[in-house]
């Protein structure tokens, strides 16, 4: 039996004139919304991964300038009939600069930004619960120092 492992995740959150950066994405449960996120790959640091993330959904380069919060959610896949569990780690980003015409991720159907009264009224349409509690915990003023997260230089593949 292999060990288990939970899902790492990041998620950004990219907030401008009161409004939220925010993609629509097919999944298996039709089109959701959610926040520019997406799995760690092998090789990255949490901090990398979210900055790709944002630039792969949205076309946006993004700077990661603290953390909200790492959150654990569980569900049951029903096909395999298994225990899922994510990890996931939200961070407050900057909005950089658009590459406009820039081609995104399969799967994406569109960026968009959306302002928190908008988030709420479709929470049915929400990748998970874990969006809209990302958003109110960004409007609560909770952060993180980025130094929180330390990356051994042996994580990283060294061609970066």
């Amino acid at each position: 039996m292999s060990p288990w492992k939970p899902n790492a995740t990041v998620a950004a959150v990219v907030e401008r004139d009161g409004r939220f950066l925010m993609v629509e994405e097919v999944t298996r449960d039709g089109v959701r919304i959610n926040q520019p996120a997406g799995h760690l790959e092998p090789g990255e640091s949490l901090l990398q991964a979210v900055a790709r993330e944002a630039l792969e959904e949205t076309a946006w380069e993004v700077e990661p300038l603290a953390g909200v919060g790492i959150y654990m959610a569980r569900y049951r896949h029903e096909a395999s009939d298994t225990d899922v569990t994510w990890l996931r780690f939200a961070f407050v980003c900057r909005a950089l600069s658009q590459q406009t015409g820039r081609a995104l991720d399969r799967g994406i159907v569109r960026a968009l930004w959306l302002d928190a009264a908008q988030l709420r009224v479709c929470r049915d349409v929400h990748r998970s619960p874990l969006v809209m509690q990302t958003i109110d915990d960004y409007l609560a003023g909770k952060r993180f120092a980025l130094d929180l997260i330390q990356t051994h230089p042996n994580c990283l593949y060294r061609n970066e």
